[in-house]
């Protein structure tokens, strides 16, 4: 059975892809490749079919990860929202934004997002019904590659308990 997880940013060029490409990494090194697709996509539609961001591609490459030449920003569809395991948006916005899709969407539920940072151990612990904005990854779009390398770190900081909580998921189905 596959396990189907999507990474959510703003426009698709930047977050998303990078946290696409790492957890692809990660579930592959963990021998899950083959029983956990990862995607990408964003609440927007701005970047509509543009590449991943050029200074995110090269951050990636300078840490050893693939990046693959056929990425195309897209948004958010319901129907994506709704066939996925486990959403994971970068920031509480796009949590947000999942949530108000979801609630316009009879099959759409909320119950599988959850912000990426929840996953990291060093992130703040957050209590439900507090704050979430403190999980939120920043947007390096506006920054230099020094932001790319500090969203890279980010990403990374959560990818491992990412695949230990998709590997539990996959023990409870079984």
């Amino acid at each position: 059975m596959t396990y189907r997880v999507m990474t959510v940013c703003t426009g698709n060029i930047c977050r998303s892809p990078m946290a696409e490409i790492v957890l692809r990494d990660r579930f592959a090194r963990a021998g899950l490749g083959d029983r956990v697709v990862v995607d990408s996509s964003g609440v927007s539609d701005e970047e509509h079919g543009n590449p991943i961001d050029p200074r995110a591609e090269a951050v990636l490459q300078a840490h050893g990860y693939l990046v693959d030449d056929g990425h195309r920003a897209h948004r958010i569809t319901p129907s994506e929202l709704a066939s996925r395991d486990l959403v994971l948006p970068m920031t509480a916005q796009h949590a947000r934004a999942l949530r108000r899709l979801a609630a316009g969407a009879p099959d759409a539920s909320v119950d599988h997002v959850v912000l990426y940072r929840r996953f990291d151990p060093a992130a703040p612990d957050v209590a439900p019904g507090e704050p979430e904005h403190v999980l939120d990854i920043d947007d390096p779009w506006y920054g230099g590659i020094r932001d790319f390398e500090v969203c890279l770190a980010q990403l990374e900081a959560g990818a491992d308990h990412v695949v230990e909580h998709v590997r539990e998921q996959l023990a409870a189905r079984a």
